[in-house]
Order: structure tokens, then C-alpha cells, then sequence
């Protein structure tokens, strides 16, 4: 009896704390470009993921210019239902609509949102979509947040078309913390093209100069990685100079290059190519080379002391590998520096190889 009385209770305490829950991929559809006195609707699919009945006992609406569809009976354990919201596009600019569900599953509402722009006519973008991330044409691969002040949460876009036949719901996926990827419209029509926006949270970055990372565009949630989908990211943090008196600014070192863009000329068969830059110090105190890297793959770069004296001039050697610049999809071979110049806080030095 002892064990009988014990199995029942763990049992009991194995029951979820609400029998029903409520579960989307999306809580926002972006519904893009709308045009004025059209209205649009935006679906979303929804799942009762508990294992009892789940019944919506009431909708409210954060304006009246929206309608909304949703099951009036209860809906079975494991049952996937659809809500449908309707906004009736009367007035021009940006909107931003919720729904509340009011159901059985938890005294809390569970919030839905459409968003999007209401314009006279929709826009297409006029570029061209060079690239390709697995089925999806797009206006780049690569992304680039330059010099980024902490505190800042600026914005990069990228184009995106649907060249199949069939309705995709595209999804940037392995996001890090610092990122926020949003696309709009949600869903992309065949044939039909939709803008990615990235939002970069600099206080996130944990490092200055280069932090790269690679997001990948999914088709659809719950799409596969993979190395034809790669988007490659990259966010330059600078460091802060704003607390530097004039007084301590004369006195700052000053970093001179004896070239910002170094051509090694064409491979032709040959597995590496060497070039060098000298790197002198014009100022009146230590310059101090806080960090060097490479936007890519396939560079090698030897400087052999990071901290160089006034007047002291350094050697920088750069070797590029012709076999690991093919396997980088980003084009442009480049060295970042990070210095304590404050006139030259970040220096470039672009590599150009044939």
C-alpha cells in the first residue's frame, strides 16, 4: 500500500502545474508593406500542448480596426488551431496590433501581435539579389556593424526573394545573444521579396574590435543548418576616448602606416603569397596595438611586439593562403587593429589578392 500511495503521488507531482498550455512558433507576424484601406490578415498557428481540453473564453483587441477568428469550442489535448486577425488599414504609417486570449490554460492572457507599415503603394526594392542562401536569393551574405560605440543598438538590413513556387516563412537561426534578427513581411509569397533587419545590442559584446559570428536563413522554422545558409556577421566595438582631456590627447601616441591597402598581386598556382607594412609611431607616448584580427579566414599575420615606442618603427608580415581564402564566403580579405591612438582607434587594412 506504502508503494502503491508513493507511485500515485509522484505521479501527481509529475503533471505539469496547468493541464493545458498553449504553444507558437510566432507571437508577432509582420505583415510588411500594407497598402491604405486594404486589409490584411495574419494567421497564427497555435498548439494546445497540454493534455486536457483547452477552451478560449474571451478575445480582446488593443483597437477596434481589428477583427478577430478563433475556435469557439474547446480544443482537444495535442490539437493544433489557427487565430485569425484582421486589421482594417485606414490610416497611414507603422501599427502595431495585440490580441489577448483569455483561456482555461492560465488566469494571464497570451498575447498575439501583428505589425507592419501602411503605405499608398508597396515599394520593391530596386537592387539585384546576387546571392544565394540555400533556395533564398538575397542582396548580401555578409553583414557589418562598423565602428560601434558601446551603448549603441544599430540597424543593418539585407533584401531577401522567394524565386520556388511555394509560401516560405523564413527564419534566421543560431541568433547570439547580441543580435536580433526580425523579418518582414513574416511569410514571402512566390516570387515575391521581404527585407531582414538585424539589430545589434553592443552592450551585449563582450570583446573590443572584431566579434563575427555566422546566422543562417532558414526556409521555414525548424529548418537545417548548413553551410549554404550562412550569413556571416560582423560588429567592430571601438573603445572610448570621450574622457581624454586635450592636454592628455598631445601627449597620445600616433600610429603610421606605410600602406592601408596592400596588393600581393595573383596566386597563379602558388599556395601562399607574402607581403609586409611598417607600422611607426609618430606620437609622444607608447602605442599600443590591443588587438589584431582578420574579417576572414586564409590571412596570417606576424608582427612581432604590439607595444611600440615613439619614433620606433615595426615590421608587419602578411601571408595570404590561397587554399583557405577559397573555403571563406567573405570576399573581401581585410586586418582590423585596435590602438590606444585616438585619432586611429581602429585601423583597416585591406588585402588584395588575385
Amino acid at each position: 500500500m506504502k508503494r502503491m500511495n508513493i507511485w500515485m503521488l509522484s505521479a501527481l507531482l509529475a503533471l505539469p502545474a496547468s493541464a493545458q498550455k498553449i504553444t507558437t512558433q510566432h507571437e508577432v507576424v509582420d505583415c510588411g508593406q500594407v497598402v491604405f484601406r486594404k486589409p490584411v490578415t495574419a494567421e497564427f498557428m497555435l498548439k494546445n500542448d497540454g493534455h486536457k481540453p483547452l477552451v478560449i473564453n474571451n478575445v480582446l483587441k488593443s483597437c477596434g480596426c481589428t477583427e478577430v477568428d478563433y475556435p469557439k469550442t474547446s480544443i482537444a489535448a495535442g490539437e493544433s488551431f489557427v487565430i485569425k486577425a484582421v486589421y482594417d488599414a485606414k490610416q497611414m504609417g507603422t501599427f502595431t496590433k495585440q490580441v489577448c486570449l483569455y483561456t482555461n490554460a492560465d488566469e494571464e492572457p497570451f498575447i498575439l501581435s501583428m505589425r507592419g507599415k501602411v503605405v499608398g503603394s508597396v515599394v520593391d526594392f530596386a537592387g539585384s539579389y546576387d546571392e544565394m542562401l540555400g533556395v533564398i536569393k538575397s542582396d548580401a551574405q555578409e553583414v557589418e556593424f562598423d565602428d560601434v560605440n558601446r551603448g549603441d543598438r544599430p540597424v543593418q538590413r539585407i533584401h531577401i526573394f522567394n524565386p520556388t513556387d511555394e509560401l516560405l516563412e523564413p527564419v534566421v537561426m543560431h541568433l547570439p545573444s547580441y543580435l536580433h534578427a526580425f523579418v518582414s513581411p513574416s511569410k514571402v509569397a512566390p516570387r515575391h521579396s521581404a527585407e531582414i533587419s538585424f539589430v545589434l545590442d553592443s552592450k551585449k559584446l563582450r570583446d573590443l574590435g572584431l566579434n563575427q559570428t555566422s546566422v543562417y536563413l532558414g526556409e521555414r522554422p525548424g529548418d537545417r543548418i548548413a553551410p549554404e545558409k550562412e550569413i556571416v556577421v560582423s560588429a567592430v566595438l571601438l573603445p572610448g576616448f570621450e574622457n581624454m582631456t586635450p592636454a592628455k590627447k598631445a601627449l597620445a601616441p600616433k600610429i603610421e602606416m606605410s600602406a592601408t591597402d596592400l596588393n600581393l598581386g595573383s596566386f597563379n598556382g602558388k599556395k601562399k603569397l607574402k607581403g609586409e607594412i611598417l607600422i611607426t609611431n609618430k606620437g609622444k607616448s607608447e602605442l599600443d596595438i590591443r588587438s589584431m584580427q582578420m574579417f576572414t579566414m586564409g590571412l596570417q599575420v606576424n608582427l612581432k611586439k604590439s607595444k611600440i615606442q615613439p619614433g620606433e618603427t615595426v615590421k608587419m608580415k602578411v601571408t595570404a593562403v590561397a587554399a583557405d581564402l577559397k573555403k571563406s564566403r567573405v570576399r573581401h580579405p581585410r586586418i582590423l587593429m585596435i590602438t590606444n591612438d585616438p585619432d586611429h582607434a581602429k585601423v583597416v587594412v585591406k588585402i588584395n589578392v588575385q
